[in-house]
């Protein structure tokens, strides 16, 4: 699959691993193995055996309640951030294809409603209480992503780098600056920040982790994957480009720890310029390490288990708001439950996990992606 959102079909593809980046396919497939039970058979690691490590492990795979952290909330934006790096892959094959401005454009539009409308269907379709895309990733997705592509089809990359920068500097100087009623400029706190008193403005009752205010945060990061894209793009060597990511990656680590002491690293609802320039580090990291292992030095077949879940990212990322994978895997494995002793808590989420690798597997091994 080029890119995790694509055209509203059930496709055979022609197309051959060797044809694209595989690092991507798989890069994308390590974040939605978190996504889809990665995380919970490995938390569960610590109520099968309770030590510092475990404990620790648990936690990470916990997002933080509001200030600081954790593995769990870097997971969303590495997904935006591959999004953004396909895109310049993705609309230079549909210009080389002839399509015109208008079509992509178009094209562009109905990815991001398809979106919003799939992101609606677990609460019931087109049921939005609020803002319409309150409680729903995909549609916070498909939203980001139609704000993002203008950025791509009519900027230089150094134009767009000058875009990112400004937005994230001016928003943490509106955030230090602006007064919040009853509150004051400056506050960071869940009820004080300027994110929730935008937010509130626009919806009401409790505040939403991808809220309005994220949407500028969210482009941001599938504007950083765009630059990351050019870079694949350009005809340096796989080397020097593995250590380009590499180097920008760890000095966006360093901007975002330093800058949180200003602006601390806030992911739900404030979705801070620390903790965007962070995420963005630490996927940019990613990005190098599994480019250069892959795509450089051809080791591919560690990877296979994520390449299958990647490219039906979307696909599984939806069908498991709607299947009740963890139910039908207790149909398998609950007698083996009741005989794992001290095991029996890794059984059922190895089991819920296992039964959704192996439909991507099925999807994948008869070339079959969902494409939205």
């Amino acid at each position: 699959m080029d890119v995790p959102v694509e055209h509203l079909a059930v496709a055979r593809s022609a197309t051959t691993t060797k044809e694209r980046l595989m690092s991507l396919d798989a890069l994308r497939g390590f974040d939605m193995f978190w996504i889809i039970g990665g995380g919970e058979v490995l938390a569960a690691l610590a109520k099968v055996h309770p030590n510092r490590f475990t404990l620790t492990l648990q936690s990470q795979l916990q997002h933080v309640q509001w200030e600081g952290v954790h593995f769990e909330d870097l997971i969303y934006p590495l997904f935006l951030f591959v999004i953004g790096v396909v895109l310049p892959f993705s609309l230079a094959r549909r210009r080389d294809q002839g399509q015109r401005l208008g079509s992509l454009y178009l094209h562009t539009l109905l990815r991001s409603l398809l979106l919003v409308v799939l992101g609606s269907i677990p609460g019931g379709l087109l049921r939005f209480e609020h803002w319409p895309f309150m409680g729903s990733v995909l549609a916070h997705i498909g939203l980001c992503y139609f704000f993002a592509v203008p950025f791509v089809l009519h900027l230089p990359w150094r134009t767009r780098a000058a875009v990112v920068a400004g937005f994230l500097i001016l928003y943490w100087l509106a955030s230090l600056f602006v007064p919040v009623p009853g509150h004051g400029a400056g506050v960071f706190t869940e009820e004080g920040s300027l994110a929730s008193w935008i937010d509130g403005q626009i919806i009401s009752g409790r505040l939403w982790n991808e809220g309005p205010a994220s949407t500028g945060s969210g482009v941001c990061i599938i504007l950083w994957g765009s630059l990351a894209g050019e870079w694949l793009r350009s005809s340096r060597s796989g080397q020097r480009k593995a250590a380009g990511l590499a180097l920008l990656g760890l000095a966006a680590v360093v901007v975002g720890i330093l800058w949180s002491f200003s602006f601390p690293m806030i992911k739900r609802v404030v979705w801070s310029s620390s903790y965007v320039t962070f995420a963005c580090g630490w996927s940019l990291l990613l990005l190098a390490l599994f480019y250069w292992v892959i795509d450089v030095h051809g080791l591919r077949r560690w990877s296979f288990f994520f390449v299958v879940i990647g490219t039906n990212a979307i696909a599984i990322y939806f069908l498991q708001s709607i299947v009740p994978f963890g139910e039908i895997a207790k149909l398998f494995v609950q007698g083996i439950r009741e005989h794992s002793g001290v095991l029996a808590p890794l059984v059922l989420p190895l089991g819920a996990l296992a039964l959704k690798w192996l439909l991507l597997w099925f999807l994948y091994r008869h070339r079959i992606f969902l494409r939205l």
